[in-house]
This record gives structure tokens, sequence and C-alpha cells, in this order.
């Protein structure tokens, strides 16, 4: 076949757009995206342009090397731009595929399937949609609709997505707020037994959701609860969805979270960001085959749920891409041996700082939580933070950390004291060493009770204030 003269070469020329237009990013999304997040990334000074990326780490227009512990909330488990996910990117293009037929089986998504279900033993099958809350969605109606029954159980603080089904299941209600009606689902307390058998006594009850480790918090529920959960869920016919979004694809040193605990096997997992390789956007509910087989019970029921672009060429291409670079490079072992030595040396500074109070998690999903003080010194000015907002704290490690040490990290969740860590899958022990060097630097400058950071502290109670 000739060569498509229009094919030769690029028209569009998308480096000199961003050439020429970058530098109004900012301003770009304050005229025509959501307002809010540029005015709040100034306040806070994360107003940054970074110019490029690689592996774990972002680059400015100086060179300078920013270290990135949030991973795009879990996204780039393998970093950015890892060359074998790239490469398999670029293949499927090259090779025109035949994409999204409609009225065909192309190999990868089944492909796909086969290689994350090794993964999953006892799961039988795969919807493949193009996001954690979608993935969620699907979980949602699929057990509804296997078990008759209308009702989802969920654990206080949860998050599963903020589409209308996903939040109605989301435990923080500062996402459901002028939402509302939403479906009539309810919460219950994350390890509290009795509390589940009395919903599940009612009868109504499809479900419970839950995340292995909770993301707002990093709170996991206490060791047995989940198999325990499990046991009494399918005694009254219901079943177990496990919302492994952002703890699952080797996140806690283990593939999925669950699997952590001997005896759990899930009815319905949720999975996604990870399984992108941080190019095309995958999510995937794996379950077990009746369930399946009764959302799709006939050949009139075939499209009874489905995704327009779930199942897409490039997307396949970039989890098959995923899981092969987390075998070969040993990535979900590197999760659980890293992130061991990063807790121990994190829970190591308890007894040094009296503002740190613990340090929990799994894996490479590290917690740190900030309390009150003892001394009278550091609990005035604790004080007068938690009285303007609770959570302002922590706003004031995570600053310092990026504009001193150009590291990169979140506060938990609204009005919490918590430093979430979920960095890439693939960092090292120096990274660790980075991050410990500029986390104690950071504490020993909030333990002194005055300069910069307090200052600092000053504004954003002033900020919180006047939000009110």
């Amino acid at each position: 076949m000739p060569a498509d003269p229009d094919r030769t070469g690029p028209r569009f020329d998308l480096a000199a757009l961003i050439a020429e237009r970058g530098a109004e990013r900012y301003e770009l999304h304050s005229r025509y995206l959501n307002p809010q997040l540029p005015r709040m990334l100034h306040t806070i000074g994360f107003d940054k342009y970074y110019e490029r990326a690689e592996g774990p780490y972002f680059y400015d227009a100086e060179g300078n090397e920013y270290l990135d512990m949030l991973a795009g909330f879990g996204i780039f488990a393998l970093g950015r731009h890892h060359p074998v996910v790239r490469s398999a990117i670029q293949q499927v293009m090259d090779l025109d595929l035949p994409d999204l037929v409609r009225f065909d089986c192309s190999p990868l998504p089944g492909l796909f399937a086969e290689r994350l279900l090794s993964y999953a033993p006892g799961l039988d099958r795969v919807f493949f949609g193009n996001s954690g809350t979608e993935a969620v969605e699907t979980a949602l109606k699929f057990a509804r609709y296997a078990t008759g029954r209308r009702r989802i159980l969920y654990a206080d603080h949860a998050f599963h997505g903020l589409t209308t089904g996903a939040l109605s299941v989301n435990g923080e209600s500062g996402f459901r707020k002028g939402f509302e009606p939403l479906l009539p689902d309810t919460a219950v307390p994350l390890g509290d037994l009795a509390a589940l058998a009395k919903e599940l006594k009612k009868g109504d009850v499809a479900a419970l959701i839950v995340e292995p480790i909770q993301g707002k918090g990093v709170q996991a529920p206490p060791a047995g609860w989940l198999r325990e959960a499990q046991e009494l869920l399918h005694a009254h016919k219901a079943l177990l969805i496990c919302d492994e979004v952002q703890t699952g694809v080797g996140r806690t040193g283990d593939f999925f979270a669950y699997q952590h605990e001997e005896g759990v096997l899930p009815d319905l997992v949720c999975a996604a960001k990870a399984l992108s390789g941080g190019y095309v956007p995958v999510g995937a509910t794996l379950g077990k085959s009746w369930i399946f087989e009764k959302v799709y019970s006939s050949m009139d029921r075939v499209l009874v749920h489905s995704a327009s672009f779930g199942s897409n060429a490039q997307a396949m291409a970039a989890g098959l891409a995923t899981l092969e670079v987390m075998r070969d490079e040993k990535v979900v072992e590197n999760a659980g041996r890293i992130g061991d030595l990063f807790r121990g040396r994190l829970a190591a500074l308890v007894e040094r700082y009296e503002l740190l109070a613990e340090v929990r998690g799994r894996g490479l999903m590290i917690g740190i939580e900030f309390g009150r003080p003892k001394s009278l010194k550091l609990r005035t000015g604790w004080t007068a933070l938690q009285a303007a907002r609770k959570g302002l704290f922590a706003q004031m490690v995570v600053v310092p950390l990026l504009q001193r040490h150009r590291i990169l990290t979140q506060v938990s969740g609204d009005h919490l004291e918590v430093i979430k860590l979920i960095p890439p899958l693939i960092i090292t022990e120096r990274d660790v060493d980075r991050f410990m060097d500029a986390f104690v630097d950071v504490m020993d400058d909030a333990h002194r009770g005055s300069g910069l950071m307090w200052d600092f502290g000053r504004t954003l109670v002033k900020q919180a204030v006047g939000n009110r």
C-alpha cells in the first residue's frame, strides 16, 4: 500500500504549542477549568512549572530534580514514562489495528484478562472500563443484579469515587454534600463486625464494599476482620467487594492488598490507576464467573453493561506491558522490601518528635500522623492551628518538603493531620534516604516552635478563618 502523503510528518506541532503557551498554564486553568485549583496551589506555594518527568522524578526548567511521593494519587506505580510501556503504546499504534469494532473479539482484552486473573486465583472474569470509579460502578451494579438486592454497605471514611453510584458509598460527607439524593446505601464503622451483622439481618444487603487499607488516613481494619466479614456476608447471601483501585497492583507488597490476609477471596475486586502504566486509563472489575453469568445471562443482555472506550487497544497494550514490567523487574517485591525499610525508619522517629504520633501502613502506602504535643510552647501553636482548621499542621510539613527539599507529598484527607506517602513502586533506598533527611530537617524546624514554618502556619490560619 502506498504511503499516505498526509501521514509523512506532523502538521500539528504539539511541542511548539507547549513552548508558545506553556507559561500560561495557571491562567488557562483559572479561566477555563476548575478556578479553585490554581488558587489553592498559589496559596500553598505549589504553583511550580514542571517541564518533564522520568521514573520517580520531576524536573523544572532549571533542571532541578523533584522526588515524587504522590505518584499521581497512585497511578504511576512504575514511575513516569517507563520505556517498556511507552514502547507497547507505540507498537500498538503502529499496528493500525481495527480497534473497537464492537462486533468482533479483539485478542488484546482476552490476553490482558488472562494475565491479570493469574494474579487473583479464584476470580474468573474481568470487565474493562476506563477508571477506578467505573470499576466501582460496575461492581455495585453486578452485586445488585446477582443478588437481587439493592442496598450496599460501606465503611465510614471510605473513598470509592465521585460518580453518583460510587459517591453513594463514599464515607466522607464533604464529597457528598450538595449532590443528594444518592442511592440508599449505609455506612458501618470500619472493623465493626456487630454493626455489619446488624445491617445484614435486615435481609436487603447486596454487598459490602471496602478498601483493604483506606486511602483517607491510611487506616486498616483489625487483623482478621476482612475474613470474618466475608464469612458473615456469605452467611447472609451477600457479597464482598474489595476496592483495590489504590491498594492493588503491588502497592502494599502483594499484588492485591486482600491477599495479605489468609482465607480472603472477594467476590468482586476493583482495580485501576497503576494498571495504566501511567499512559492510557484502565479500569478493571474482576469477579467470579457466576456473577458475570447472571448479569450476561442471555444474548438479549449482551450489552447490558458496557463502556465506550473499555478494552481499547492502547489501554490493553499498556496494561499488558505494565504486568510484564511488574514481573520482570520484581516491582511488587521492591514495594514490600522498600516499604518495610521506609516505615521502620519513620517509626523510629516517633520517640524523637513529640509532634509525631504514629506511622502506619503496608508496603509503599504509608501514613504519617501528627498529634498534640506535650510541651507548652508547641502546644500553643498546635492549638491555634486546630482551632482554625484541623489538618493545617500536616500542610505546614508538606509545604517545606516541596519548597525546601523538592519532595512532593500530600495531606491524606480533609481535616486530617496525616501525610500519605504513595510513591512509585520503583523507588530505591537512595530515595528513602533523601526523604528521611528532608523529613528530619522539617521536623527539627517544627519543634523549634518558631521560624518560617510557624510563620507559614499563621498564614494558613488567616486563610482558613477567612474562608469560613
